[in-house]
């Protein structure tokens, strides 16, 4: 994987601007933050259920035989922008515990809902494996 500075822009922080990978691509759907066994969750909080949304997304990584590593791309759909706003510090702390410090390219969307209606934030994942 390289990433992908543009010349003149400040550097990225907390993801990329871009990555360039090569190889299969693994997609993984939307996790949320429940526990995928029983579908609980166990979180209420934003940040709680952020952490678990992304250990849901390092297990399927798992499953394929990789890893954070690998991955290019993070999409986040939120809830709550103010939540998102007030936590940042507390998120990436959380993000860190699972993917490190891999940064690949990310973007964070608001939504009015989501499809389990206790679910605050729901991440997909690309990666090249």
């Amino acid at each position: 994987m390289k990433q992908v500075q543009p010349d003149g822009w400040e550097r990225a922080r907390g993801y990329s601007h871009g990555i360039i990978g090569e190889g299969p691509i693994l997609a993984v759907a939307g996790q949320i933050g429940w526990n995928p066994r029983t579908h609980v969750f166990e979180a209420k909080d934003f940040v709680g259920q952020t952490r678990q949304a992304l250990q849901n997304v390092a297990t399927v990584l798992e499953a394929a035989g990789t890893g954070p590593h690998h991955v290019i791309r993070l999409t986040w759909y939120i809830t709550d922008r103010d939540a998102y706003l007030r936590s940042v510090r507390e998120l990436g702390a959380a993000y860190r515990e699972v993917f490190s410090d891999r940064y690949p390219a990310m973007s964070v969307v608001v939504v009015a809902g989501l499809l389990e209606a206790e679910a605050l934030v729901e991440i997909e994942a690309t990666a090249v494996v």
